[in-house]
């Protein structure tokens, strides 16, 4: 089945708010379950995760499409979703497979332009075992006072991108986005927080995944839309290192040879803790293949993680201000390009990896 990229477009796929995309998705899903998130939108508005189910009840097999893990990297997500949808590729499916789309998974961060949950947490470090002791990460330790400043000013931002060159400088860049990104547990309100429990866009999806019988298939494949890493507009396939190297291998076949791993270098992420992968892999060990669909944007900024955490950490009060505004708009645009060419890379890539699922459900590879 071929897709026309600019038909696809024009039936506007793509949404400029949380609730526009949510509406889009209703209309396509209209049997779709909604699941409310306790904290509400920025001008009060309930927020809600949507799942749709497309299939036999009993089907063994099932594709899962989640949007929104990251907020703002929803509008990316959504609009691949209502791709899938409006190609009519579940309709091609045999009688033995399924698909379950989970449309804006963190509906807050979505609704208010933050990658983080209600709670402050990053949802894609959320996914480990609380039980136990907590991933360290010490570099984190040591730079969190300049990744996220108190004092904003020139100066203050100055002497903060001073400590982390002097950082870098000992143990090179890696150790500085592995300190940065790879999931801290001990900075609540800091950059990739992993929480200290459960959230609850965790536990909204462990019911979504109860509720649909999820664990009772004999295959599933999950495509997780993210946007943000690697080169402006390309969609790389990430397997994450939960899976481990079966994973990979499964993802390989069923997408070939352009997935990439952290674990084996060739990933634009680093090794991350608490990556929702761990959660599919206790849940269906080898009867599951995940991939993360990230689509790069632009060149990193680290300001603007940077000014979010700030206001949400020291200002929250002005969340909703001109200021905050502002500072959201700033996470939105540079997660979400507003740019026909990286719309028309997303709809493209995003029905190529949708059409390779489908196929490897059809074929049982």
């Amino acid at each position: 089945m071929t897709l026309n990229c600019a038909k696809y477009l024009s039936s506007s796929l793509f949404s400029d708010s949380y609730a526009e995309a949510r509406q889009k998705f209703m209309a396509a899903a209209p049997a779709s379950r909604a699941y409310q998130c306790s904290a509400n939108g920025p001008a009060g508005q309930a927020l809600f995760t949507d799942a749709a189910y497309f299939g036999a009840a009993d089907a063994k097999k099932l594709l899962v499409l989640v949007s929104g893990t990251h907020g703002p990297e929803g509008y990316c997500g959504s609009a691949a979703q209502l791709t899938f949808l409006e190609s009519k590729l579940h309709e091609t499916l045999p009688p033995s497979a399924a698909v379950l789309c989970i449309h804006a998974l963190n509906a807050y961060g979505f609704a208010w332009d933050r990658r983080v949950t209600a709670e402050g947490c990053d949802l894609n470090r959320n996914f480990i075992d609380f039980s136990k002791t907590v991933p360290p990460n010490l570099g984190y330790e040591e730079l969190a006072e300049h990744f996220v400043p108190i004092d904003m000013t020139k100066e203050g931002i100055q002497r903060a991108e001073a400590a982390i060159a002097a950082y870098r400088s000992v143990h090179g860049e890696l150790r500085v986005r592995a300190a940065r990104s790879s999931g801290q547990y001990t900075r609540p309100g800091g950059l990739f927080y992993g929480g200290a429990g459960p959230t609850e866009a965790r536990r909204i999806l462990e019911q979504i995944v109860a509720e649909f019988d999820v664990v009772r298939r004999d295959s599933v494949i999950i495509i997780d839309y993210h946007t943000g890493l690697g080169r402006y507009g390309y969609g790389e396939l990430q397997c994450e290192q939960a899976s481990g190297v079966r994973g990979y291998e499964r993802a390989v076949s069923m997408f070939g040879p352009s997935v990439t791993s952290p674990e084996l270098g060739t990933s634009s992420s680093v090794v991350i803790s608490g990556s929702q992968d761990e959660f599919w892999e206790w849940a269906l060990g080898n009867r599951h293949t995940y991939v993360a669909l990230e689509f790069g944007t632009y060149d990193p900024k680290p300001e603007v993680l940077r000014n979010d955490h700030w206001l949400f950490m020291h200002r929250p009060q002005d969340a909703d201000s001109e200021l905050g505004r502002q500072i959201r708009n700033a996470t939105k645009r540079h997660y979400y390009p507003q740019r026909l060419d990286w719309k028309e890379m997303v709809v493209w890539r995003s029905h190529q990896v949708h059409r390779q699922a489908v196929e490897a459900l059809t074929t049982g590879n």
